[in-house]
């Protein structure tokens, strides 16, 4: 997780969340209603940190991301493969064994897998895609995955964005995430 200036806006408008469906001290159990009936459409996903960004062009944004993961592979692999390639020409294969056209079909799905019996992790080398920590550095890992070539050691000065740590540690307990400065 990485720094970003927007978390002095996002914060108060969470505490206002929380101060608003906090618990008090009544046991009459005075929930706020809450209404879902209506019409809901898929209106954005980033299951993948950053992939959505770079391998969606502009002008399909909007359908990718009301595009059922289900069916983004077949609207989008051809479109993310020619976009992998233009950004790598030289793109063979990556760290995972996997060709051009296999990676980019596996990116087109645009969910989060999540392993429920083994490590947990967006990448450690061994594990793939298994889900994601919060110290898990994912834009180095897509970065290697797209640029680093079969070992990882191609084009070494793209395969990092250069920031291994937050400026503040996670927490030991829940939400773990550091406190804001």
């Amino acid at each position: 997780m990485k720094s970003n200036n927007k978390i002095k806006y996002i914060f108060p408008l969470m505490l206002c969340l929380v101060a608003m469906f906090s618990c008090n001290d009544d046991d009459d159990n005075n929930m706020p209603s809450v209404n879902f009936d209506g019409t809901y459409v898929l209106a954005d996903q980033m299951g993948r940190p950053a992939i959505n960004t770079v391998f969606v062009s502009d002008d399909r944004k909007d359908e990718f991301n009301e595009t059922l993961p289900a069916q983004q592979g077949a609207a989008f692999s051809s479109a993310f493969n020619d976009r992998l390639l233009a950004l790598n020409p030289g793109y063979t294969q990556n760290a995972l064994g996997l060709d051009a056209a296999t990676f980019t079909s596996v990116l087109a799905t645009d969910v989060l897998t999540v392993s429920t019996t083994g490590t947990t992790t967006f990448f450690d080398g061994t594990n793939v895609l298994t889900g994601r920590t919060l110290a898990d550095d994912v834009i180095d890992v897509e970065l290697l995955l797209i640029f680093g070539g079969a070992d990882g050691s191609a084009n070494p000065g793209l395969t990092s964005d250069n920031v291994s740590e937050n400026d503040k540690s996670f927490s030991n307990s829940f939400p773990y995430l550091a406190t804001p400065w």
